[in-house]
């Protein structure tokens, strides 16, 4: 099978470069491994998921959010449902239950051979869509925890009630842990939480929502060149939530409210895990990134005379242990669950080709690999740190479907 353009991954990077293609009048296929568009979001989040980003974020190109409640936030159905309807309504090319095994170069031909569990396909043009957010990271030394203990991937985790009885150790603290930890506190669970090294932000400050102040601050239109490294594409976002109409989310509130905090786990054996003394350390990193956010927010205000009166946020302690647990005995502590939000792997190996950085992650501009009509869309950082999110991954599918377009219009002359 033939056809100009190939897209392997039908989330939002796959349907965004579908719509653009669309009103170019390109010819293309969108290959997805699933049943339905939107898998991640239908089978990776938890049952009360919302998003932490406000509902005037979501801006899918052509299905820009126009509901009436533009300061709250998403739950998982209606992401879900509003990623069909935006496929249904424009009608995309969508090959479901479609898995790509390769895609590799012809150079020959100046095209790609694309195989799947399903045939192969050729293609002008290959955008692989598949996100930085793939499987969740279990570290080698899960295999050392007892077998009688449950272990559960944050991706497969649902709610309290479908776990077994008894208390829970959540491993990491980014956007996943830190929610699915308060939700199983606040079920009645006792909850040991493994602390990484994500910062916070306040839900709300000076009158707005922290991410408005951000958005507007520029905060998010950061472009790779202004990180202090490559590797810090992948530091974690600042833990938030918009459960209960959006709140912050404050590891010393936690601790306060009965959760055990803990340093990174680095050894596992039988029923007992071993703990790095550094959760002093994490704690401080967290405050430290709130007043770095918060003084962003101040200078912005500042700078542009805005009337927003200033705001004093409570200096929580109560997470510094006097002491830190630096082993603990799994089945003393009535451990019967381990979650794993220690965060997410990726994996760009279909493409045959050496695309790829020291980090795994794809080198190119603007969505652009050194391969002619290679693409990637989708990731964290691939043009601004908002090009992974709802709020920008529209700008770079029509930045490659531009370049697809007018690729496709020089050779047709």
């Amino acid at each position: 099978m033939h056809v100009e353009t190939i897209i392997v991954g039908g989330g939002q990077a796959g349907l965004a470069t579908s719509y653009h293609l669309t009103l170019r009048g390109r010819e293309h296929v969108v290959l997805e491994r699933a049943a339905r568009v939107g898998h991640a979001w239908r089978a990776a989040r938890w049952d009360s998921f919302t998003l932490v980003t406000p509902n005037w974020s979501f801006r899918l190109p052509g299905a820009e959010y126009d509901g009436d409640a533009p300061g709250a936030y998403m739950p998982r159905d209606e992401i879900v449902a509003r990623l069909e309807r935006y496929a249904e309504r424009y009608r995309m090319p969508i090959h479901p239950d479609t898995e790509v095994r390769s895609v590799q170069r012809r150079e020959e031909r100046g095209d790609y051979l694309v195989e799947t569990d399903g045939g192969d396909w050729e293609a002008r043009n290959v955008v692989v869509a598949t996100g930085l957010y793939q499987k969740n990271r279990i570290p080698p030394y899960a295999s050392g925890i007892d077998a009688s203990i449950a272990q559960v991937p944050s991706g497969h985790y649902r709610n309290p009630q479908a776990l077994e009885p008894g208390g829970v150790l959540v491993v990491g603290t980014g956007q996943s842990g830190c929610q699915i930890a308060e939700e199983l506190y606040r079920a009645g669970r006792t909850v040991y939480l493994s602390v990484g090294g994500a910062g916070r932000v306040p839900r709300r400050y000076r009158g707005r929502d922290a991410f408005d102040w951000l958005h507007l601050a520029g905060f998010f239109d950061r472009t790779p060149d202004m990180l202090p490294s490559p590797h810090a594409r992948f530091a974690p976002i600042p833990h938030v939530t918009g459960q209960g109409g959006g709140r912050t989310l404050n590891l010393h509130r936690f601790a306060r409210d009965g959760v055990v905090l803990l340093g990174h786990l680095r050894e596992a054996r039988e029923g007992r895990v071993w703990l790095a003394p550094d959760l002093a350390e994490s704690l401080t990193r967290a405050d430290e990134i709130e007043a770095q956010l918060t003084g962003l927010i101040d200078a912005y205000i500042a700078g542009n005379g805005l009337d927003a009166p200033p705001e004093s946020l409570p200096r929580l302690r109560d997470g510094y242990p006097d002491e830190e647990v630096l082993d603990l005995d799994l089945h003393a502590a009535g451990v019967s669950t381990v979650i794993w939000a220690a965060g997410h792997t990726f994996d760009y190996s279909l493409v045959r080709l050496p695309i790829l950085d020291a980090d795994g992650y794809p080198v190119q501009t603007r969505g652009a690999t050194a391969y002619p009509g290679l693409y990637v869309v989708g990731l964290p950082w691939l043009t601004k740190f908002k090009s992974g999110l709802f709020l920008g991954v529209g700008e770079d599918a029509e930045a490659v479907a531009t370049a697809i377009d007018e690729a496709g219009r020089k050779d047709a002359r």
